[in-house]
């Protein structure tokens, strides 16, 4: 995929997103396997399926419905993913993040991203929600590898704060106020679909991982590259492979979120007005 022919795509998935309401988004939101409830309370939301979207992907996980949605959020202009795309799904890690391009052009500066997530920190318990304060990309792709077209962002972009330290304290005093407490760690990104295996999550928390799951470095690594803000937060769904001595399940992901969508909407819906 050539740089010419990135930027034409951004454009015109950009001009038709345009083509179907008049709000100019202020800040993007990505939502993770179950979290996608937050959509429910966007208002006099517009509706737009991916198909939908020129260039753009088909999401094909339970839990992901498929979705852009635009319109506001206690006044604030948004657009929304419900759902995002997957490298484990087929797809190259510059077209898991290709909406993020097209949420800058549309004109977001900042990136809210939430993810289900395997919990490595042994202190952590499902339900939990995890800030995340840095990332370890082991997914071995980089959304950014190829001939670097300056007008998106610098060749070598800075990664000393991927996730904001600012949006981060933001986040944790919105959620003394609405009494959700908040972890704060690392989210290891790999590859998948499969989940790890015991030895696998012993390693990743020997090198600093305190969460782990299938998405969102991509991401984040291209918001960094365009300019944007990112606040990252996590759902712990359930304890990493080899902690609790029990199988792993997609179905327990998506209960666990079912669960702490009260505690996850009041700290979302709080936040998004102060961004």
């Amino acid at each position: 995929m050539s740089n010419t022919l990135t930027k034409a795509m951004i454009q015109e998935a950009a001009d038709y997103i345009r083509s179907r309401g008049d709000v100019a988004p202020k800040v993007g939101l990505i939502l993770g396997s179950g979290l996608g409830v937050l959509a429910d309370y966007i208002e006099e939301a517009i509706e737009i399926d991916y198909k939908d979207i020129p260039h753009f992907p088909t999401s094909t996980v339970e839990g992901h419905a498929g979705e852009l949605l635009i319109g506001t959020v206690k006044g604030t202009p948004v657009v929304l993913m419900k759902g995002r795309f997957h490298m484990y799904e087929g797809y190259d890690p510059e077209l898991t993040a290709f909406p993020v391009r097209v949420m800058k052009e549309l004109g977001v500066t900042t990136l809210l991203v939430t993810n289900a997530a395997g919990g490595v920190n042994t202190s952590y318990n499902p339900g939990d929600l995890m800030l995340i304060s840095d990332h370890i990309n082991l997914t071995g792709r980089n959304p950014l590898i190829g001939h670097n077209d300056p007008e998106l962002g610098p060749r070598f972009p800075d990664m000393s704060q991927p996730y904001s330290r600012s949006l981060r304290e933001l986040a944790k005093e919105i959620g003394g106020k609405h009494n959700v407490p908040l972890q704060e760690g690392v989210y290891a990104g790999l590859l998948g679909p499969s989940y790890e295996t015991p030895a696998e999550i012993r390693m990743l928390r020997t090198i600093g991982a305190d969460a782990v799951g299938m998405s969102t470095v991509s991401e984040v690594i291209v918001a960094r590259h365009a300019g944007l803000d990112v606040l990252g937060i996590s759902c712990i769904s359930n304890m990493a492979s080899g902690i609790l001595d029990q199988p792993l399940s997609h179905a327990e992901v998506m209960e666990t979120t079912d669960r702490v969508r009260e505690k996850f909407l009041n700290l979302v819906l709080a936040i998004i007005p102060e961004l």
